[in-house]
């Protein structure tokens, strides 16, 4: 196992492909000149120790020194002990509506977003919470299995969008049914369930759901996002507005925040209704609610002691540059008589 310390290093390689490129492209002035100057056969008798060869050898040679540096900088670590590690936490299963209602634009930037953000911003409050994730529009699909790997899921989750889902509706009965799946700790008593939506076009039988998902120990929360104003459904094509969604007659589609359907899944669920519109408050709530709640005591296998790397890639870095420093870009006598690179041509 492996960690990579300062990942924002990885952004200088870009200036090592800025200089390649930037040498390939006087190199090729450079030819184009010469060719304008002379003959090729011509400027190899005009400067007979000059090797095009070398050159860009040590042009590589110094830029794999520099690629090498830069990863010292991200100083990677190396896990060297598999060690199991006693943690406490709740099993935390995130319901996402990914149906084309949420992309709305009531709250900013759309209900999507402000969504998976809310999400995100909860998992960053947790501890050692193990945490899942499920979208759901006309059908429901696991997004990512219950874990301890939060920077996974919130990686996970930024991918969540409406063309995810082969269908489009709002399956709830189907996103519960999937979240009892998700909690596989038979043992685990606190199992929270957060089903953020905009409550449109929701199912209006799932009491035997949530009656059963009650017995199984899981509390329902529904967080509402958006507004009960109605604003139409924005069509876009790469990330530019072409039209509105249109009913079968014709007509703008108006989409509005059904809070009465999703405080019922809440009661129903022995949850609470949230709104969410606001983020901060709705985080520091949840944050919360979740600090008061019993935490069980479990075991998970992780890698510790983890030593810097860094020192191995400044050693190869510096070695490349005592290589360039030490290659002439001449061409050399013996090499000349060995003439592995065609240099000794006879014209």
């Amino acid at each position: 196992m492996y960690q990579l310390e300062e990942t924002t290093y990885f952004y200088y390689l870009g200036a090592i492909v800025l200089l390649l490129c930037l040498f390939l492209l006087v190199a090729f002035w450079k030819r184009r000149k010469q060719k304008e100057f002379s003959e090729r056969n011509l400027l190899e008798k005009l400067s007979p120790e000059i090797s095009p060869f070398k050159s860009t050898l040590k042009m590589l040679v110094v830029l794999m020194a520099l690629a090498l540096l830069v990863i010292a900088l991200v100083n990677p670590k190396i896990g060297t002990q598999l060690k199991t590690i006693k943690r406490e936490g709740v099993d935390i299963v995130f319901a996402l509506d990914v149906s084309r209602s949420m992309l709305a634009e009531d709250i900013a930037p759309n209900r999507l977003e402000k969504s998976k953000q809310i999400i995100s911003k909860i998992i960053d409050k947790l501890g050692s919470d193990r945490v899942g994730i499920i979208i759901y529009a006309g059908n429901a699909y696991p997004l990512l299995p219950i874990t301890t790997d939060q920077a996974a899921a919130k990686m996970f989750l930024q991918n969540a969008d409406p063309d995810m889902v082969s269908s489009q509706g709002t399956a709830i009965n189907e996103a519960l049914k999937l979240a009892k799946s998700f909690y596989d700790d038979d043992e685990q008593t606190n199992r929270f369930l957060f089903i953020v939506s905009d409550g449109e076009d929701h199912e209006e039988n799932v009491s035997y759901i949530t009656d059963e998902a009650i017995k199984e120990g899981i509390k329902i929360f529904s967080i509402g996002v958006g507004t009960s104003q109605g604003v139409p459904i924005p069509l876009k094509r790469n990330g530019v507005l072409i039209g509105y969604k249109k009913d079968r007659e014709g007509e703008t589609v108006i989409t509005r925040l059904n809070e009465q359907t999703l405080q019922k899944i809440a009661s129903d669920g022995d949850g609470e209704y949230i709104v969410g519109n606001n983020t901060s408050k709705t985080v520091d709530y949840i944050e919360e609610l979740l600090l008061k709640a019993d935490k069980k005591e479990f075991e998970t296998k992780q890698f510790s002691d983890f030593k810097d790397q860094f020192q191995w890639f400044i050693g190869l870095g510096i070695l490349f540059l005592v290589i360039d420093a030490l290659m002439f870009s001449k061409k050399t006598k013996w090499i000349q008589k060995l003439n592995l690179f065609n240099e000794n041509k006879n014209n």
